[in-house]
Order: structure tokens, then sequence, then C-alpha cells
């Protein structure tokens, strides 16, 4: 495990300098959902891919930038799946986006996720790891070395709000849920980029972020086995919950198809309650 984060250490330094410097814009390609691929998503990918293939414990990779499985050593144990640059649309506006990474040992599903990395490219480049019943950890890079900052804990209660989707196709028990949290108080925070909004709310310790399903995608937007499960376990593990519409823990989504989606939750407790009884009673 230990080398797969140091490889992802690497692979993060490599695409912060790609961001930096290569030409930004679309290309000619579509990725295996339809979406028109940004010329630094498909170059992010390879510099996944081809890092990737010289650890040996790495059995097969799945990107959200490819349909399928690929196989790098029959005799590994994990399978990582990943999305290479999430949030890429932003970054020609100069907005921070993010690498997520689920490390799986076994089937692809929630309860065989062992550990999740996410790198935020921002300000700063940052990452959180977080392996299953420990607390994630923070870590910033500073000169060529990601330094340990500290764990992460979440208050029972939060302050923020990220409400994701279009609102004109959100269900009335949703608006009603999101409008309910601002009467209390909180505060918007939505970016655009999922990484840098969820990373927020667990530094500063609480708040919602949601992806419902919508009338036009009643299974959301958000893929389950790149971006959704690997930050389920970092809520989770940091105390806090991550739930879809049902109320039940994305650590138990099983998706049929790699590239699944789900609605998703993510919060500390008091407002993973709250989604759970306006939910519960639509």
């Amino acid at each position: 495990m230990e080398t797969i984060f140091s490889k992802i250490e690497e692979i993060a330094v490599k695409i912060d300098n790609l961001i930096k410097n290569a030409e930004g814009g679309y290309s000619q390609s579509s990725n295996s959902t339809g979406d028109i691929q940004l010329k630094l998503d498909i170059q992010s990918d390879i510099i996944i891919e081809n890092e990737f293939k010289s650890v040996d414990t790495i059995k097969s990779i799945i990107s959200e930038e490819k349909e399928g499985e690929l196989e790098l050593n029959a005799n590994g144990k994990y399978t990582v799946c990943y999305d290479p640059l999430d949030g890429s649309s932003i970054v020609d506006y100069n907005l921070s986006v993010g690498s997520i990474f689920g490390i799986y040992q076994g089937g692809l599903s929630g309860q065989n996720l062992v550990a999740s990395v996410y790198v935020i490219y921002g300000p700063r480049v940052e990452m959180v790891k977080t392996v299953r019943g420990s607390k994630p950890v923070h870590y910033r890079l500073i000169g060529s070395e990601f330094v340990k900052q500290k764990e992460i804990t979440m208050e029972p209660k939060g302050k923020l709000n990220a409400p994701g989707a279009t609102q004109k196709n959100w269900y009335p028990h949703h608006k009603k849920l999101i409008e309910s949290l601002f009467q209390e108080g909180y505060r918007l925070r939505y970016s655009g980029g999922m990484v840098p909004d969820l990373h927020q709310i667990l530094l500063k310790g609480g708040g919602l972020f949601s992806y419902p399903g919508t009338t036009d995608k009643p299974k959301g937007k958000l893929r389950a086995l790149f971006e959704v499960i690997p930050f389920a376990l970092a809520f989770t593990e940091a105390g806090g919950n991550a739930i879809d519409d049902k109320g039940v823990s994305l650590l138990q989504f099983t998706p049929t198809h790699p590239h699944d989606t789900t609605p998703c939750f993510f919060g500390s407790n008091y407002e993973i309650k709250k989604v759970k009884e306006a939910y519960s009673g639509k």
C-alpha cells in the first residue's frame, strides 16, 4: 500500500506541473460516457497509467477516462479506480481541481475499498490519504515533499452548504432540505469542483455536500467507483457520514458497471440526519 501512496505523490507533482504549463482546452475525443475530453484529462490519465505500470501490487486500473479495466500485473492484489483530473472544465478559469483514487481489494464495491487518496491542486498542492479503520491524514506539498499536517476529525455539526446539480431539476423535498439549511444560517460554498468543496468541508470540520438525483438524472451524476466511494471512506473515517438518497451508507454501494453513478450526500452527522429525514418523508 505504501508503494501505491508514494507513486500517487509522484503523480501529483507531475499533474500539478502539467496544469501549470500545458495547453488547456478541449480535445477532439470523448470519454466512455460521452463527455468531451479536455486535453488535460487525457494527459493526466496517461501520466497515471504510466506511473502505475511500475507498481507490482496493482493488479489493474480503471480510469474515468477509459471504458474498461486495464490489467497491469496478474499477480497484483489491488485495483485502483481513479478520476485523473476531477473538475477539469474549470481549470481554464484558474479554479482548484483534483485527482481522486480508490484502492480496492477484491470485487469493485464500497465494502472492498481499503484506502482512498485525493489531491487538490490549488494555491497549494494538498493530499488526503485515508486507510480503512484510520483517520484521514492531511498532507501539504512543501518543496518536493508531502509533509503531514494533521489527522482530520469532523465536528458533529458544520456550517457549510455545497448543493450540486441544476436547481430547476431538484425534487421538491431536496429543495426544501437545502433551503432549511440556509434558514439555519449555513453558508453557501460551491465552486463547481467536487474535490475543493469536499476538502473545505472536511478541513473546516463539517457541513453538507450534496449531489442528488434530479428529474433529468434520477441516479445522479457523480461516478461511484472514481469519485463517490473514495470520498465516502474519508468522511466516514473522519467521524462524519456519506449516504445515498435511500439513507444507505455509500460504503455499501456495489456498482453494476464501472461508470455507474449514484445520488450522494457527504457531511457531519447532523446534516446527514437532516438528509435522512427529508428523504424519508418525501
